[in-house]
């Protein structure tokens, strides 16, 4: 189960954070921090895997990517796959690469509802529900339909 999916950048300023288990702000809080200083003391040619029992808790994994400025991290139990919590970061940097064309920070910042909206088209409850890009640009532009006309997206089909 992935437990949170964070965004930050390279000073440690969050930018999309979603947390899947209820946790309380200060312990979300913490957790961010936590990422940052696992993610922004790594050296670049170490693996993109950590466990720290300490800073994240027994069993649970920190897989990320950095690309640019941005560190896209998620938390997830050991019973995720490593290498498929990868493929899902790409997917979803894929995505908003698509959406925002050649993704930066500045588009997390201004539009963090259609990141929001990507993501959550990814990841429901902590399960992944969608990999194809192709397939959640879509879902993202139907809602933006429904939302620009002012149908409910129940009714959105």
């Amino acid at each position: 189960m992935i437990k949170c999916f964070i965004v930050v950048n390279n000073t440690g300023v969050p930018r999309l954070t979603k947390f899947y288990e209820h946790c309380t702000p200060e312990r979300q809080q913490e957790l961010v921090r936590n990422v940052f200083e696992a993610l922004h003391s790594r050296a670049d040619g170490l693996c993109n895997f950590v466990e720290d029992a300490k800073r994240f808790g027994k069993g649970v994994k920190l897989i990320y990517r950095h690309f640019a400025t941005l560190y896209f991290a998620a938390l997830v139990d050991e019973n995720e796959s490593e290498l498929g919590i990868l493929d899902l970061i790409h997917v979803f940097v894929e995505t908003l690469d698509s959406c925002f064309e050649n993704v930066c920070e500045l588009d997390l910042v201004f539009n963090s509802g259609k990141a929001y909206a990507v993501l959550d088209e990814i990841i429901m409850a902590g399960a992944v529900i969608e990999t194809s890009s192709q397939a959640v640009l879509r879902r993202v532009d139907e809602i933006a339909r429904a939302e620009r006309f002012g149908v409910g997206i129940a009714h959105a089909k």
